[in-house]
């Protein structure tokens, strides 16, 4: 909700209700940014409600608002107390202007649940704006094309092994302007070897072949066919399938647009690799008229994990004619998810899926993609729980599948595994005092987890107070899972790990600092779900600051300098790209204050590398891990508090800076090609100077540019660890 009322500006994110309590979250700001916005809370008869609020800093607001880093704290977080019935006025005001939200029950009930099932009929993941895309219409146009770049294109000479493309569209009571630009964005292609095949399951014939007749101005690469009946949107599809010629399938919407570098993007590709089975670009939303674009999707590297999560690839799809005819057409017991299901199905055969990193595909929203009832048209959400089923069932058969729900919006899926016995899961915590710290996390999971077989190994570091000792006589007489250890050397995270670990007796190792606390009982199992594949190296976590917003959702390679949580202190839920942060997805690397790793992968990667005492340790060990062709998973349904190294404190000191410094130094000359590559995870539309997902500032980071990775490099890799804090200072 982004509303302008005279002289503020403001967004409301989310509104979170549990049993007791109602959480806001959001950001307000003035024209002028040191102007304070102030925040009241009322009942319905006027009386002010006591509430807790959290200010915190909003870099993509600042950005947005004013072109620069401003480092107010325009962001806010408000919890107060709720009473099922009580009408509530939640007010942001200052000297000049006010808005007041009335919060009612059902308000609260109807508020996000309407908004997602529209936006899923429209083919969308439901999510707030993204603050730092606001303006992406005047992005796009500078990065799209030229038109001589388009001229060149078409003066280009394939190789005979080029793909011949098939554009299989089903076409259904399709307006004649929907059409009429579809074909004219068909006919623009810059790359010519390509028939497009329309089946059309109208009840009419002569209305929509007259109008392809028309648009398609005599191109023989445009085929017409009129199917005679409605055989639904899986054999509609397939009607066109069979009309293909090409060896090449491209899926395209009756309604969209293709890019006309579209095509040309995807032969340059396959023609480049012909291991190539599946491609898949990135893509953007184009408003009804098709003056707008808006809600650009700049996607990852192929990532199965977020495939199995959500139909993330969507548009726009290619794959080999063959696999096709080896695995099967489109499946009508998934209509209303029968792409998910068919990208599911083609990608587990394929042996190369590339992905094109730029904006191929304008998908068209308008008022005929929803229906005046949305909540009856669930059956594709429900289609789509029972692709994600089938594809476990097919590629991991021994993996048992509870069920698979909602998750934080339509779209969105959760899969709850289930076991038929329990593995050992040995946690390994380093300790140095600190017991209430240490009784905290222990007492979460021995009381709440709802996977019992565990053993604790809590590795003694150099205590210096005396009752730290009697704590761990006291708990290791009461519980025999938890055992004490001693390593007797000066703090050193990995060899303190790797210690661990040769006295664990699990074959899954979960890794957890002493300032952890876990939330919801299920999070070693959803971890477990993972962890059991043998595919996957290491399992991560959902960790939150005590305010409830993220310290971690995953790890990018090649931003904020090195590496970086990404969408730290935002709101996990309602408020992040894509809902990045509350999807399973893999990336290139998860933080070891909560990590789980197979045994089997621990020791195939030798464990973590003992010269990174305290830095980049774990962000080396995923991407060793990685190296191994392993997976490194995060998994936003296991939730822990993570009150962030408030045992071992800050890098405060001179000697603690530079041994950061040096550290890095250690990790960017190990990885640094990996960082010039660019994380696959990631997209190359997206900033390396923050962790929100946000486009690239166009001033300062050319697309496809390294300069600033390489700068950044260089500096570290040529100055001592002590330039680079006397600098850093």
């Amino acid at each position: 909700m982004l509303r302008i009322n005279k002289d503020i500006k403001y967004s409301i994110d989310s509104v979170r209700v549990r049993k007791t309590d109602i959480t806001i979250t959001g950001w307000a700001n003035s024209k002028n940014p040191k102007d304070k916005i102030y925040i009241d809370v009322t009942d319905s008869s006027g009386n002010y409600i006591k509430y807790e609020k959290k200010r915190i800093a909003r870099h993509d607001v600042d950005m947005y608002r004013y072109g620069e880093i401003k480092d107010e704290l325009f962001g806010f977080t408000v919890k107060f107390p709720y009473e099922k019935g009580m009408n509530y006025e939640f007010k942001l005001f200052n000297s000049k202007s006010s808005y007041v939200i009335h919060i009612t029950d059902s308000y609260l009930k109807n508020r996000d649940f309407r908004r997602q099932v529209k936006a899923f009929l429209r083919g969308e993941t439901f999510r707030n704006r993204s603050i730092s895309n606001l303006d992406y219409n005047h992005w796009y146009q500078r990065i799209k094309p030229s038109e001589q770049e388009l001229e060149r294109q078409k003066k280009e000479i394939f190789p005979e092994n080029a793909p011949m493309f098939s554009i299989i569209i089903p076409l259904y009571e399709t307006p004649a302007a929907y059409l009429e630009a579809l074909i004219s964005s068909l006919l623009a292609q810059t790359y010519a070897n390509f028939e497009v095949c329309f089946a059309d399951g109208s009840s009419t014939q002569a209305k929509l072949e007259q109008s392809v007749t028309q648009f398609s101005n005599g191109d023989k690469r445009i085929k017409y066919k009129f199917i005679g009946e409605n055989k639904g949107i899986s054999g509609n599809t397939n009607e066109a399938l069979h009309m293909a010629s090409g060896n090449f399938i491209v899926l395209c919407d009756h309604d969209d647009l293709l890019t006309p570098n579209a095509l040309y993007e995807f032969a340059k590709a396959i023609v480049s690799d012909p291991d190539c089975d599946s491609i898949y670009s990135d893509e953007d939303k184009i408003n009804e008229k098709g003056t707008k674009l808006f809600d650009a999707n700049f996607k990852s590297d192929f990532n199965p994990d977020m495939l199995t999560s959500v139909n993330y690839i969507c548009h726009l799809f290619g794959v080999r004619k063959t696999l096709i005819d080896q695995y099967g057409e489109f499946d009508s017991a998934y209509d209303g998810a029968q792409d998910y299901d068919f990208i599911l199905r083609m990608t587990e055969h394929s042996r190369k899926i590339i992905h094109i990193a730029k904006v191929l595909y304008h998908w068209r929203t308008h008022q005929n993609s929803t229906s005046a009832n949305p909540e009856s048209k669930l059956y594709a959400y429900e289609a789509g729980a029972r692709a994600i089923a089938a594809h476990y069932h097919r590629v991991f058969p021994e993996i048992l599948i509870d069920k698979v729900e909602k998750g934080i919006s339509l779209g969105i899926y959760h899969t709850h595994f289930k076991f038929t016995d329990e593995p050992l899961v040995s946690i390994i915590i380093p300790n140095k005092d600190h017991t209430q710290d240490l009784e905290t996390v222990l007492q979460s999971i021995i009381r709440k987890s709802t996977w019992t077989n565990l053993e604790f190994i809590i590795v003694e570091n150099n205590s210096t107070e005396n009752e730290t000792q009697e704590y761990y006589d006291r708990i290791s007489a009461i519980y025999r899972q938890v055992h004490v250890v001693y390593y007797k050397g000066d703090f050193n995270f990995s060899k303190i790990c790797n210690y661990g670990a040769s006295c664990a007796h699990g074959d899954y190792l979960l890794f957890m600092n002493n300032d952890v606390e876990m939330i919801n009982p299920e999070a070693i199992l959803e971890m477990m779900g993972y962890a059991q594949r043998p595919d996957v190296g290491i399992v991560g976590c959902r960790l939150l600051y005590d305010d409830e917003t993220i310290q971690h959702a995953g790890v990018v390679v090649g931003i904020g300098g090195v590496a970086d949580h990404i969408f730290r202190g935002h709101v996990s839920e309602n408020n992040t790209y894509f809902n990045l942060a509350m999807t399973a997805r893999d990336y290139s690397a998860v933080t070891a204050a909560v990590m789980m790793v197979r045994r089997d992968a621990f020791e195939e990667a030798q464990g973590f590398d003992e010269n990174y005492a305290v830095a980049f340790n774990d962000i080396d060990f995923c991407l060793k891990v990685r190296k191994l062709n392993r997976l490194v998973v995060y998994n936003p349904y296991a939730s822990f508090h993570h009150y962030e190294s408030k045992s071992r404190g800050a890098e405060d000191t001179y000697e603690k800076q530079v041994r950061f410094a040096a550290e890095t130094k250690l990790f960017v000359s190990k990885w640094k090609n990996f960082i010039l590559d660019g994380d696959p995870y990631y997209n190359q539309n997206l900033t390396v100077h923050n962790s929100d997902f946000s486009c690239r500032n166009l001033a300062i980071e050319k697309i496809g540019d390294t300069f600033y990775k390489k700068s950044m490099i260089h500096a570290i890799l040529t100055e001592s660890p002590e330039q680079i804090v006397q600098d850093n200072q």
